[in-house]
Formats: structure tokens, sequence, C-alpha cells
């Protein structure tokens, strides 16, 4: 195909130019030392080649040739010209030629390929070309232009629009020579084409409709804006082949529900097995319960990848799954201080699922485990105190005590500069092999009958910079295989170069004509590699056939397999339905079958759609179906005769409700035009279906009109159909009965042995009609008046009660029953069913339950119904709100007189609390307390952290407190948590903070309500050098982050003695805080004056506090430190997986 509008075809991203060198005239030597190009020759064309077509940096070539075509009678050529066909790799070639130019003014030149017909399907070429237009009268005279493309059965030509200029090219001199390029109306032009070889398939490929199922047999994960880092990771564990046959081993045969994350993932990787279009990822992050903030938000791996072991290790507990995760991923790893002179070693073996590892100063992986595992020797004034030796020379340092079977590395791509505040990426260059012997870091006592040798099996990779960048991964998934990249939704082949090398990061290479790149992502130019590994997966080299499985090992549990298959027929089937909507319509058919299964408002429940038999069934036909057609499908479902029912249309009155209007007697009708001339504007025709038993002589049905008119012999009393409902107020029922006839002037009372024929009660009985006008209109009717002065017509509903005995009344009052139709009607309107839940949530299922209640329930009420559910006392009972995108608790309910139950389930619609995210309105939280609420109500629950070692230790509590009780009830509530002894607690004290510095200590008589809500509180036991000084001199200390406007962490205050050097101060400071080691000679401390906070004044050891501030009491000590309660992204909130 011509590209008729293509022009030179150079990326415009690459047409900045470059800054120019500047040779000074001063230098006599500059000129000199330059040699002067020689002047080719068109017609040397190994020259030419070596100068404008070089070989491309790791590409091979599978072929080469040079053509030339000679161009004569230029100007008495047609439009369009081709050139002679010349072979290259297999497949022919020639010359696209514009003599005056593609719509521009130059002339055009294309490499085009010479297929006489269409090229073969899935032919490709992955061509670098240079075209040459040269004099043959003096070869010295050339145009040159190169491009690389490559050309397929939708692109067959490629090249250059706007190759040289007409008027310059038959101008009578070009350039310096004297004489026109195009000589005599002749020219040549010469075709170098090279083709390259192409093993991953997508050599300079535009990926328009391309297949990764067709070319690499995978499939990729959808994004949903920001979860290309979940993307990989996923893909990363799915090909881990043992960890995706543990997950399928999670039993999830009675699971319908897919927020269980589990079976979420299970669906997930059956589909990336099975499915041949990318799969998304919505199902498994709602299980997560993950919202917007989640999905467009990066998020750290490390922690995401841990949350997700630990999530589904909780769920392979109890099944043959169970350890397989820690069998696969667990390692061992002891940190140990070993004395030198003395046979005395402590140390601790901790498990691990991953390994992170320092990329700064390292230059490979082997450099990053020496740096882990470097002894440090503890001597001079950091000699460690060893038990029965006093202070020792030491070696401290971490050991490995095993490697797991797969070895999860996480490089720190990303560390906090305390230059610029900020996080930022480590883009230097990091090499890592292809296989690694991870030995030389084992303990001498490490089992080593297995080697520890090490394939590299996905190294997973982030392009751009913190805060504008993109995930995706290499991975290996067979065991003697080829690397393919998962880029969210593609799959290509990889080569083990683009795998490894690409993503060590460091700058290009610089034998490049041009070594800088451009970031995808920033749009910025740099020397540096915008794309590096942050994550390394290796799998240990004896135990590769135990990991990577052949799928036929990894069984798909048969009911995933059925659930999704159906799945996926149904989806196409609906797919059909929506490309044929346009030829169907649906339509609700009630009978008496429902009428009379039906508890509730109106003839049947037509917007609530349930399995009940009260529900009308729905039929979906072709729009141009006969209505007698139609009935007889009807009719086949109930079992009926055809001919002796008749439709009804269904039509929205203006109050609300939805009743039968008029029979369709046209029998000629189609469904449609019934719908159109009968029936409402709704997205389906809704009908009632009449039936009868009777016939005429000539074998016609007889409908209740005709009877009516013949019994009672009245022409004009024009008969009226009428639905009959039931209120039984012994079983507290409301059920339709059927439907009757009667003349439009009848006297209600005159109904009554209609009415009582269809009960089946006695002659005598005697009982109340109401007419169901609406949901809160139920009027009585009075027994005098005529059915057209009781304003009743076709299609109302009459309710029949029976009039009960003044004994049966008080029994059935007693018992909390309704006695009279009107209040069962109310009950109806405002009934729903509410889940009460546990909290905190517990695996007990029996622990939650239902009720059916009233919204018009007061506090009290539905909170005895609870109770006796339960079999507790319900002033014991405390119930909270439910966020429904959560799941979490939201507002805890207190007890109102005036509070209903539609008011807390429901707040705006029952002038409850207004708040921008309504509560769940089916569902409560529930709480057995060991106080009543009116108990309750007296005391004021505070939360307090408890101090145990300094303020490196935190444990919160939450203790209830007498509303009019001091500090010193609030310390022996505590007591009662934590288990101190008497003597202890009398050492303790309570402090209150805001916003991380600290406000005072609060004596034991301050009274607990004037304890501000937003302050913080600690509890400590108060340092042996304050209790053993009378009068202390204490000093505030707090922490902040490069800012002392940033503060974090826990303030303190500590004793200041007269004198006393900042570096034996420090190691007071160490004990007050429980802070040591490393940890302790990062931070920066200074003196920092209150209450502006002023540019922090550095302490050095030799400095003496004392000295410095005098008797000032307005002076903190400010320790600088990062926060490391900041996530990795800057946000104080982690990931999580419910």
């Amino acid at each position: 195909m011509d590209q008729l509008g293509s022009d030179m075809l150079i990326d415009s991203e690459f047409e900045e130019k470059h800054d120019v060198a500047i040779i000074s005239q001063d230098d006599p030597d500059a000129m000199e030392d330059i040699e002067a190009e020689p002047i080719l020759r068109a017609d040397d064309f190994d020259a030419m080649k070596e100068r404008y077509l070089p070989d491309l940096p790791d590409q091979e070539a599978e072929d080469e040739a040079i053509h030339t075509w000679d161009i004569t009678n230029w100007r008495q050529m047609g439009r369009k010209e081709h050139g002679p066909v010349f072979q290259c790799a297999g497949s022919p070639w020639r010359i696209l030629f514009f003599p005056s130019g593609n719509n521009v003014d130059s002339a055009s030149f294309y490499l085009e390929q010479g297929f006489e017909d269409k090229p073969p399907e899935d032919w490709y070429a992955c061509v670098q070309f240079l075209l040459v237009l040269w004099n043959p009268n003096d070869p010295t005279m050339h145009v040159t232009h190169t491009a690389t493309h490559r050309f397929t059965v939708d692109e067959g030509d490629w090249g250059f629009t706007r190759f040289a200029e007409l008027r310059k090219l038959f101008a009578s001199s070009w350039e310096d020579k004297p004489r026109p390029m195009v000589e005599n109306d002749s020219a040549k032009v010469t075709a170098y084409v090279r083709v390259l070889k192409d093993p991953t398939g997508v050599l300079w490929h535009n990926f328009l409709n391309y297949d990764s199922k067709k070319e690499t047999g995978l499939v990729g994960l959808k994004n949903q804006g920001a979860t290309c880092y979940l993307n990989s990771l996923l893909q990363s564990l799915y090909f881990t082949n043992a960890f995706r046959k543990a997950i399928y081993q999670i039993p999830t045969e009675q699971e319908a529900d897919r927020s269980n994350s589990a079976y979420a993932l299970q669906r997930l990787f059956y589909q990336l097995q099975s499915s041949a279009q990318p799969v998304p990822t919505n199902e498994l992050t709602q299980s997560f319960g993950w919202d917007s903030k989640q999905i467009f938000e990066q998020q750290d791996v490390q922690e995401l990848s841990r949350i997700l072991m630990e999530r589904m290790e909780e769920k392979m507990k109890g099944t043959e799954a169970q350890d397989a995760l820690s069998k696969m991923f667990l390692g061992k790893m002891k940190t140990y201080i070993s004395c030198i002179n003395v046979p005395y070693e402590s140390s601790r073996t901790e498990d691990f699922w991953d390994v992170q590892l320092n990329v700064s100063g390292n230059k490979n992986l082997d450099d990053s485990f020496k740096d882990y595992v470097q002894v440090e020797t503890m001597d001079g004034e950091n000699k460690y105190f060893a038990e029965g030796h006093g202070l020792q020379d030491a070696k401290k340092g971490v050991i490995f005590e095993s490697f797991p079977q797969v070895l999860h590395l996480q490089l720190k791509r990303f560390e906090y500069d305390i230059n610029r505040d900020a996080m930022m990426k480590v883009n230097d260059r990091y090499e890592f092999p292809e296989f690694w012997d991870a030995s030389p870091y084992l303990s001498e006592t490490a089992d080593r009958s297995e080697p520890y040798i090490y394939h590299l099996h996905g190294v997973l990779v982030h392009s751009g910079d913190l805060n504008a960048g993109h995930y995706y991964a290499f991975l290996k998934p067979d065991k003697n295989g080829e690397f393919y990249k998962f880029d969210d939704d593609r799959v290509t082949r990889a080569t083990k170069r683009e795998a490894m090398e690409e993503n060590f990061g460091g700058d290009y290479p610089t034998n490049t004509a041009n070594n800088q790149q451009r970031n995808p992502y920033t749009r910025t130019w740099s020397s540096k590699r915008s794309m590096s590994a942050y994550m390394l997966v290796y799998i240990r080299e004896s135990r590769l056939d135990d990991i990577l499985l052949p799928n036929q090992e990894v069984t798909v549990p048969p009911h995933l397999a059925q659930r999704i298959a159906e799945e996926r027929i149904a989806a196409e089937r609906r797919k059909k339905e929506r490309e044929e909507a346009h030829l169907y319509m649906d339509l609700h058919v009630a009978t008496k079958k429902n009428f009379t299964a039906y508890q509730g408002f109106d003839i049947v429940p037509w917007t609530k759609e349930s399995g009940t038999p009260a529900f009308p069934k729905h039929y979906r036909v072709l729009r141009s179906t006969l209505l007698t057609e139609f009935l007889k499908l009807v009719a086949e479902d109930i079992e009926a005769d055809p001919n002796l029912l008749r439709p009804w249309a269904m039509v929205n009155r203006q109050n609300g409700t939805v009743r039968p209007d008029q029979p369709i007697t046209i029998s000629s009708f189609t469904v449609e035009e019934a719908a159109n001339k009968f029936g409402s504007k709704t997205p389906h025709f809704r009908i009632w279906v009449e039936s009868t038993k009777e016939l005429d002589s000539e074998g016609n049905p007889i409908f209740g009109e005709v009877q009516s008119d013949v019994i009672q012999q009245q022409p004009g009393n024009k008969p009226i159909m009428l639905f009959l409902k039931h209120f039984d107020a012994e079983e507290q029922t409301l059920f339709g009965v059927g439907t009757f006839y009667a003349g439009q002037h009848t006297k209600v009372q005159d109904l009554s042995p209609q009415i009582l024929e269809m009960m089946n009660w006695p002659a005598g009985t005697t009982f109340k009609l109401f007419e169901e006008i609406k949901q809160s209109m139920i009027e009585p009717i009075k027994p005098k008046a005529t059915l057209h002065a009781s304003e009743i017509q076709d299609g109302d509903i009459i309710t029949i009660q029976k009039t009960l005995p003044e004994k049966d009344i008080t029994e059935l009052t007693a018992s909390g029953k309704f006695v009279e139709v009107r209040e069962f009607y109310d009950y109806l309107l405002n009934r729903c069913d509410v889940t009460f839940t546990p909290k905190p949530p517990t695996d007990d299922e029996s622990s939650s339950f239902m009720l059916t209640l009233s919204k018009k329930m007061n506090y009290d009420q539905f909170a005895a119904k609870v109770g006796i559910h339960l079999g507790v006392d319900p002033t014991h009972i405390r119930f909270t709100t439910i966020n429904p995108t959560t799941n979490r608790p939201k507002v805890q309910i207190k007890r109102t007189p005036n509070m209903t139950l539609g008011g807390i389930l429901f707040p705006t619609a029952y002038g409850g609390y207004a708040s921008s995210t309504a509560p769940k309105n089916d569902q409560l939280f529930y709480e057995v307390l060991e106080l009543s609420l009116a108990e309750l109500e007296s005391r004021k629950l505070l939360k307090i952290s408890w101090l145990s070692d300094g303020i490196s230790k935190v444990d919160d509590y939450e203790v209830l407190v007498p509303k009019n009780g001091t500090i010193s009830d609030l310390l022996e509530g505590l007591q009662k948590k934590i288990n101190l002894p008497d003597d202890s607690i009398r050492k303790c004290r309570i402090f209150q903070t805001q916003s991380n510095k600290l406000i005072k200590p609060m004596p034991l008589d301050q009274d607990i309500a004037g304890i501000n809500e937003f302050f913080v509180l600690y509890a400590e036991r108060i340092p042996d050098e304050e209790l053993a000084d009378e009068n202390p001199r204490l000093m505030s200390a707090f922490h902040f982050d490069k800012d002392p406007a940033k503060p974090h962490s826990i303030p303190f205050t500590f004793v200041l003695k007269e004198g006393e050097v900042f570096k034996d101060t420090k190691e007071r400071l160490s004990k007050r805080t429980g802070i040591k080691g490393k940890n302790l000679d990062k931070i920066k401390f200074s003196l920092i004056q209150r209450p502006a906070y002023s540019k922090p004044q550095l302490l050095n050891d030799e400095d003496v506090i004392t000295n410095l501030i005098g008797d000032r009491d307005d002076v903190a000590l400010g320790l600088d430190h990062v926060n490391k309660q900041r996530s990795l992204w800057g946000k104080a909130d982690s990931i999580f997986i419910r």
C-alpha cells in the first residue's frame, strides 16, 4: 500500500539540534588535526555502505542486497513509477518513485515489497535501508537518505516523500558542481537493503493488532490505572508454577463470593492459563478491598508481596497446601555478636521471605551480599557487654543459615536523599548474573548437601523515576526456555540482553552516535538508562524441576474451570443478546399463581427479581412475535389451554402503583404493537394473564364480565375486575386470594356472598374490607357505598380481614402480633432484613445472623430483638454502623430515646445524621459488653500508649475510666491491662503530646474531663535517675525529619546534668530512649529554641548543654533523623489485603 501521506519519516523527538563544536581560529593547529573526509563516489558501493549504512548495534543481518535503477526520461514519466524487482532474504523488492513528487514539490522515493499480488499472510521483514540518488556522469554528486522499518502486509512501502527538491535537482548547478544532479533527464538511484534477523518477533513493531496469545502462547494483564507494579508481581508468581499449584490447592468449592482473595487469585491464574485475551485484575483488587486510591497510586512491591504471601499462608492452613509457601520462599538468617577473646556468642535466627540489597556503592549482586554479611568490630568505646565476661571486643554481623528454593531479591532502587529531603531513584549500574552461587554467604554449619547454585528466573523492572514511571517484568517460564517481556496486556519474546544487561541501569553505551536517550515518562533526555531492575527472582538449580512444574502437574480445580467456562458461555450469550437486542423485547408476565404466592404491596413484585414463586415470569422474544403465539408459550409454562387465557396490559398509575388497565383483544397484534399501544414506557412490557374455565356453546372462552352480566342481568352495571387479598392475624400473613368481577354500581356489602365463597368461609362470617390504594394509603371501604362511589375500578385491590373477638385481640397484642391490617401494611412498608456481625469479626460463621425488623423500631426495641437472639441482656449490647466501601466500623451508635432503626441505617431519609458516606443499610456490628450502656455512658474511653522500653517499644491500650475520675483512675485501669505490681505502677507517670511534641506531664489528681481528645496520651516508668534526684532539671526532647516543623515519633524528657559533655549525655540518652548502635549514630542532635523553633544549633561530642543554654528553659533537644513511619512513596498509610 502506498504511503501517500508519509514524509521523510524522521522521528520528531530526534529532531532537536545538538551543540555544535566551536574551533577557535586562534589555534593554528586545530584545523590540521582534523582530516578532511574523502569524497565518496556513489558507484563505490562498499564505501557508501560503510559510511551511510553502518551495522546497527546488537542486530544481526540475515541478508543484504544492492540494486541500482537507471532512470531515463525523468520528466516524461508518469505520476508513479516502479523500478525493477530484485531479491533480498528471499523476498522481492523494488523502488517506488514519484518523479513529480507525492503531492509535494520534491522527488519522492520509497523502498517497496515487490510481490506481484498481495504478500503471503503474516509476511514481514525488518529492513535497514539506504536510498542514493546520483549523477552517472559525476558519481560524487549524490543525495542519501537512510531509514529502518518493519515491512508488513499492511505497510509494504517506506521511504522519503521529500527526498530532494525538484527545483534543486534540475538547477544548472548542484551545490559546488557546475552541472545539474538530474542531467539530460537521467539519473541513477541505488537501494542498499539489509534485512535483519528478528529473534523476538517484535523488532520495530507498531503493535497494531498484535496478538500476544498468537505470537507467544501467553497473555498479559490489563492495567487499571497504576497497577502495572501489581501485574509484574502477579506474572512472576504465576510462572512460579509450584506457587500456582499451591494456590489451586486452597479449597474454594463452596466459595461463591469473589471477595475471597484466594478464590479471586485462583480465578485470575486460571484465566491467564486459558484466556486468549488480556485478563483484567478488577476482581482481584476488589477482593483485596482496594478502591481507586490504591489502584491509581504506585505502591511498594515488596510490601505487597509480603502481605500477599501472609494472606495466602492463612488461607492454606489446614489444607493440603499448608506450609507450601514457606517451603518455597522461606530462608533463615542469623544475627550474631561473637566475642573475640572469650567463648561467648549472642545470636538470633530469623526467617526471611526476601532479601533487601543495597544498590548504592555496590557494582553487582555479590558486592551487595558481601555488604549484607560484612562483619562489624565492636571495640574501644563500643565494646560489647557479655554476660559473665563484662565489656569485650566482639564481632557483629549477619550470616545466612539457608536460602529458599525461590529467592526474591529486592534491590533498593529507591532511597531517601537527605540533601533533597525526598525519596529518589538510584539509577547506578548494577549487574546481576544468569547463574549465581549463594554458598559464600552461608554459615559454616549450614546444610550444603545440595549446591546453592541459582538460576535467574525473573527480572522485575522499573522505568522512569519515582513520580513518573512504569513497571514490567522479564520472566523465563521454562527451565531451558527463553525470556518473555510482560508489559501489562502485552507479552513479547525477549533476548537475554534485553532481560539482563539493558536493566543493569547506569549510562547508555558511549559507542553510539547519540548516547542520550529520551525517558518516555519524564519526556527528558538523559545519558542514564531510565529502566533498571528492582526485583530479581532466582530459583535453586537443584529444585528447578520442583518449582517449574509441567503444566499438566499444576491441576486446575474442576469447579474453577467449570464456573469460568459457564461464565464465558454466559458472557458470549450476553454479547450476542446485546448485538441482537434491537430484534428482541422483554416481557414480564404475572398470573394468579404469582399473586397468591406474594406478600407485599401491589399485585406482584415487578421490580425485585428473586427466585420466589411470586416473581413474574420473564420472557425475551422477537418483537415480531404475534400475541397469540406468545400466549401459547405462556400457556405451556403454566400448563393451561392458550384459548382460555386473556392478557391485560399493566400500566403505571400516578400514585406509583402498577395495575391492569384493559384486556388486549386484538389477536393480530405483535407483542411490540401491543406494548406500544397499551403498555407504559418501561424497559419491559408487563402483562397480567387472566384465565377461565368457562366456554360458550360455540367453544369460545367466557371471562368474568360476561358471566357477571348473565348472572345479574344488569346490562348497565359495567363489571370490573378486582383483586382480593387476605390478612390473617393469627398467622401474620397477607397473601393474594384471586380475582373476581363485580358491577360498578354494586354496593360493597353485596359482595359478601362472592367473597365468602372465595375465602371458603361459612355464611354469616363477619369481616372488614380495605382498599390498598398505595403503599402508605390503606383505607376502609364503606359497606353501603357502591364501588363507583368508592372510586374503585379495574385492577384495584381489596383486602379482607376477619373480625376478631376482643379476647383474640388481647392475646395477639400481648404476643407482639399485629391485629389490624393497616398495622401490618405499615410493618411491610418499614420492614428490613438486617445482618448483625460481631465486632471484632470472628471465624465463627454462626456469630453472624439476620433479623427481619421494622425501620420504625426505636433503639431499645431492636436491641431487645437482638438480645433475645443472643440470649443476653439487651442493655449490654452496643451497635456500630459499617462503612460500605471498606466493610470496617464507621460510627458507634449512641442510645437515644427517639433514634429509630431507619434513622440509623438510612440517616438522611429518616432525619438522622447526614454524612458524606452513608453506612451500609442492611448490616450492623454488635458488641456484647461487660457493662451496661448506662454504666458505659458514665465512663470515658481513653486510648493510651504504654512505653515499656524507653520510647522504642509502644503498646496501645483502651481504658474505661469514670467521667468524673482522675489520672490516678486512668493509671489504675492501665495497671490491670499490663499486669504491673503496685510498687511498679507507683513509679509510673502519664504525659500528653500533640503533633509529636511534648505538652506536659499530668498530675495524678487531674480531672479526666479536662483531657483534650486531640492529645495523645503516653504512660512510662519514671527513669531511675529522675527518682534518685529530689529536684532534677528536666529538658524536653523531640524528633524531626530535616525540619523542626516536621516532628515525628514520641517526645520525651531527660535529666540535664551540670557540666556534662554531650558525648556522655548521648550514652544516657541511649538508655533513656532505647535507641542504640547504628540507629543512634544516624541521629543529628541539636538545640532548638522554642516556641518558634528557630534554626537548629548542632551539638558536638565536646559540647556541654548547660553551658550553652544557661538557665533558659525555652530550649529543647532536637533529634534529626528519617521518619521511618513514612512509606517508600511518601504515604503514611500502607497497602493492605483484607
